[in-house]
C-alpha cells in the first residue's frame, strides 16, 4: 500500500479475486511449477494453519464465498520466493530510464553516483531475499513433513500457485518486521500499544481465565505482548503474507537468537531520502525471541468469517475498523464476539482505503454514533480508558524526509446487555 503500508488494511484495499491456474515460483534456486487446485489449496492453507502447534487454528472461510487470491497462501509464497527477482527488475528499469538520458545528463548522473547507488541497493535487495527465501523454504518444508506436496523439484498438486507475485506485499512485511520487531520500531510501537495495555493491566481479575481477541494482528506482535501479561490471546489474520512472515518468527528453527536477521527495508524508496546511507540502511530483527504459547493463538482467515457467538472479554482493533467493507458489519461482529458486558478497545485513524467498493466512509462522530446504536457504551471513567487522539506513524522511516503523522482515535467501548 501507499501510505499506511499494514497487512490489515490491504484485505480491504482491492476486490478478491481467484488464481489463475499456473505459476512458475523459485525455491532454492530451483523452478517449482505448482497446478492449481480448489480443494487442495484449502487442505494445504488447513495443513499450514497447524504446523506450529495446536493452539494455532485453521482458517475460517470467508462468508461471502469468495477466494482469497490476493492474499492467498500460494500467492504469498509466490510472491516471496520471487521477490528478488521482481526488486531486481525495477533496479534495472531504472537503469534502463538513466541510458535514456543524453551524454551530458549519463557523465553528470555518473559523477553523481547513481549507477553506484543503485549497485549497492541491488546488494541490499540480495540481503533481503535470504529472509524472503528462507520465509518461502520454511513453508515449503512443513509442507513436505505433513505429506501435503513431494519434496524436491516437481510438479505439486498440494494447492495453486498464482500466475504473479506481489513484491509490494513482501515489502510491507519487512516494514512490518522492523515495525513490530525491532529496536527501531520500539517508539512508534509503544505510542501505539501503550494506552491499549494500560486499559488491560488496570482488569484486577485472573488474566488466564480472559480471553482477548486482536483481529488485523499482522505480525503478532501486540497479541504476544498481552499473552505475555498473562491474558488468553488470539491474532486473527486474514493475509497469508503475515501470516507466513509470522510463523518465520515463531519457528525454532528459523529464528533461534535476537538480532538474527539483517534486511533493508527501506532500499526500495527513493522520495524523501537523505542518502544512501540512510536509504539502504540494515537493521536487525527480532528484539526478543518470540516463541508460541498455550495462551497465545493465531487465526488464519477472515474476521467477519469467526463464528459470531460470545467468546472473548475484549475485542483490540489497532488500525483496523478502516479496512472494512462494511463498517456495520464490523461493528457487529465485534459486539457478537464479546461476552456480556466486554470491552471493546480501539486505536486507529479512518482512512478508508477500498475506494468504490467501500459501503459506507463514515467520519469519527459517525463512527461512535454507530457503534451506540450497534449496543456499546463509550466509556469515559477511569482515566485509562478516557477518548482521545494519539499521534503516531505506522511503518514510519524515522530518517526519511517526510512523516506521515496520524491523528488516530483511541476510545473503550463495553457491550451493553441485549
Amino acid at each position: 500500500m501507499s501510505e499506511k503500508c499494514r497487512s490489515a488494511s490491504a484485505f480491504a484495499c482491492e476486490v478478491l479475486s481467484s488464481p489463475t491456474s499456473l505459476a512458475v515460483a523459485l525455491l532454492l534456486g530451483a523452478f517449482i511449477y505448482l497446478t492449481l487446485s480448489d480443494s487442495g489449496r484449502n487442505t494445504l492453507h488447513f495443513a499450514l494453519s497447524i504446523m506450529t502447534n495446536s493452539h494455532w487454528q485453521s482458517p475460517v472461510s470467508n462468508p461471502k464465498g469468495s477466494t482469497p487470491g490476493s492474499f492467498s497462501l500460494s500467492r504469498a509464497y509466490t510472491s516471496f520466493i520471487q521477490y528478488e527477482h521482481y526488486a531486481k527488475a525495477e533496479l534495472d528499469a531504472r537503469r534502463r530510464l538513466y541510458k535514456t538520458l543524453d551524454r551530458q545528463g549519463k557523465r553528470l548522473g555518473q559523477q553523481v553516483g547513481y549507477l553506484s547507488k543503485l549497485d549497492a541497493l541491488a546488494r541490499a535487495v540480495e540481503r533481503n531475499a535470504v529472509v524472503t527465501r528462507a520465509i518461502a523454504a520454511l513453508a515449503f518444508e512443513e509442507q513436505v513433513r505433513l505429506g501435503m506436496v513431494r519434496g524436491g523439484m516437481g510438479r505439486a498438486r498440494a494447492f495453486g500457485a498464482e500466475s504473479y507475485a506481489d513484491p509490494g506485499r513482501v515489502k510491507e512485511a519487512l516494514k512490518h518486521f522492523i515495525r513490530d520487531w525491532s529496536a527501531e520500531g520500539r517508539e512508534e510501537r509503544e505510542r501505539l500499544f501503550s494506552p491499549i495495555l494500560d486499559v488491560l493491566k488496570a482488569d484486577t481479575r485472573t488474566r488466564k481465565d480472559l480471553k482477548v481477541l486482536v483481529p488485523g494482528a499482522g505480525l503478532g506482535r501486540l497479541a504476544w505482548e498481552i499473552a505475555n501479561l498473562g491474558f488468553d490471546s488470539t491474532a486473527n489474520e486474514y493475509s497469508c503474507f503475515m501470516t507466513l512472515a509470522c510463523r518465520f518468527l515463531l519457528s525454532p528453527k528459523a529464528t533461534t537468537s535476537a538480532f538474527q536477521h539483517t534486511i533493508h527495508p527501506f532500499c526500495h524508496n527513493f522520495s524523501h531520502q537523505k542518502n544512501l546511507e540512510n536509504t539502504a540502511r540494515q537493521m536487525r530483527f527480532p528484539d526478543v525471541v518470540p516463541r508460541a504459547m498455550s495462551n497465545l493463538h493465531l487465526v488464519e482467515g477472515d474476521f467477519l468469517a469467526l463464528s459470531p457467538v460470545p467468546t472473548y472479554d475484549y475485542v483490540v482493533t489497532l488500525f483496523f475498523i478502516d479496512t472494512a467493507l462494511s463498517i456495520t458489519d464490523y461493528l457487529t461482529q465485534i459486539y457478537e464476539l464479546l461476552n456480556p458486558g466486554g470491552t471493546w478497545i480501539n486505536l486507529g485513524p479512518l482512512l478508508w482505503t477500498s475506494g468504490s467498493v467501500v459501503k459506507m466512509e463514515l467520519d469519527l462522530e459517525e463512527v461512535l454514533h454507530l457503534a451506540k446504536l450497534v449496543g456499546f457504551e463509550i466509556l469515559t471513567q477511569p482515566a485509562v480508558n478516557a477518548p482521545r487522539t494519539v499521534e503516531s506513524e505506522y511503518t514510519g522511516d524515522a530518517e526519511g524526509m517526510m512523516r506521515w503523522i496520524y491523528q488516530a482515535e483511541f476510545w473503550v467501548a463495553r457491550k451493553m446487555n441485549s
